[in-house]
């Protein structure tokens, strides 16, 4: 079973999305967490992160 977790930056809000971190890195919306979750390798999760990132 993943272990899920919020952003810090979420203060305290349902909207921002959750992250279970492991072998493989699922992310799923905080409002909507029985319509599933995306998974992403560590490789992949670390170009999302960098395309997210505000430069």
């Amino acid at each position: 079973m993943p272990e899920w977790h919020k952003s810090s930056y979420s203060a305290g809000t349902d909207n921002c999305v959750e992250v279970a971190e492991g072998r493989i890195i699922l992310v799923r919306d905080t409002q909507y967490r029985e319509s599933g979750h995306l998974a992403f390798t560590a490789g992949e999760w670390t170009a999302v992160l960098n395309t997210l990132s505000v430069k």
